[in-house]
């Protein structure tokens, strides 16, 4: 028996376990791939896909000639960067100061506390930020009529509107998101904060030259799976959100394309939007990568 043929043998369980996570890929990922054809189509349900006439290029000129566009994809930009350079750094912090926890009970409960929105819908989120900032009945404007004698319509100014939207995703993502890097954490080796203890160092300095660069390629590599994602804003989170007022600075892709390419059947058009979407974001991941790399913590 040669040497591949005995390898061979010798990684089939693997080969079993990984099956499943083949199969899934090929069913739920890479099979509707297919439909990716749709967007070079003018796609019609009694045709089917295959039937569909091509139309090249077209769609995509449609697209990029509709005068909404160039404001639907500043709006997702927007949005997208807003919450990647603000919200990027808390699931970091809220794992370093977990970490920093020593009574076993206390930190149990405050992980607790802040993985728990991760598990709300948005849906419910959305009605507790109604009931927080709603103009008429908000806790907030309650507060903000007492002082100044009028309320302030935080849902429906550009300004605040985006600041709930950042502060929302925030707080319900920042706890959720703080589990791989508490992973990381939990495997940085004990002896060196001793040591720094020892040599003086508060636990401030030891927060700063341990434990941040012990996760430092889990923060490159999130980092870089982030910026991939950069086009896509949550389109449950926006579309709950939003409102006729501030349509301007809340319509994004997947909101347009829900309304535009679902609800008014132009499913050629919202394909290649999609596929659009998703070609910057290759491109994305692609760029950070190398520029990861540069600094030897590239995904590959």
């Amino acid at each position: 028996m040669n040497l591949y043929n005995r390898r061979f043998k010798l990684n089939i369980p693997l080969f079993i376990m990984f099956t499943p996570i083949i199969v899934y890929f090929l069913v739920f990922k890479y099979t509707p791939m297919v439909g990716l054809i749709i967007a070079f189509k003018n796609y019609n349900f009694t045709d089917g896909i295959w039937g569909s006439v091509w139309v090249g290029f077209d769609n995509f000129k449609l697209l990029f000639t509709n005068p909404n566009m160039l404001n639907i994809l500043r709006n997702t930009l927007m949005l997208s960067i807003l919450q990647l350079v603000i919200g990027f750094p808390f699931p970091i912090l809220v794992a370093l100061m977990i970490n920093e926890i020593r009574s076993s009970w206390f930190k149990k409960s405050i992980q607790t506390a802040v993985f728990l929105p991760h598990f709300l819908n948005w849906v419910i989120v959305g009605g507790i930020i109604m009931t927080i900032f709603a103009q008429e009945n908000g806790i907030i404007n309650h507060v903000v009529k007492l002082l100044f004698g009028d309320s302030f319509p935080f849902l429906y100014d550009a300004g605040s509107w985006i600041a709930i939207f950042i502060g929302s995703g925030i707080w319900k993502g920042a706890g959720w998101g703080a589990i791989i890097y508490l992973a990381a954490l939990s495997a940085v080796d004990q002896s060196l904060y001793e040591a720094a203890g020892l040599d003086g160092a508060s636990r401030l300095k030891q927060m700063w030259h341990i434990s941040l660069p012990a996760i430092q390629p889990v923060i490159f590599i999130i980092l870089i799976l982030s910026i991939g994602n950069i086009m896509e804003v949550g389109f449950d989170q926006v579309y709950i959100l939003q409102n006729p007022v501030v349509s301007n600075i809340s319509e994004v892709i997947s909101t347009w394309n829900y309304k535009v390419g679902i609800n008014g059947g132009r499913f050629s058009l919202a394909t290649a939007l999609g596929f659009f979407e998703s070609v910057v974001g290759l491109i994305l991941v692609l760029g950070a990568n190398g520029i990861a790399r540069r600094f030897n913590n590239g995904l590959w």
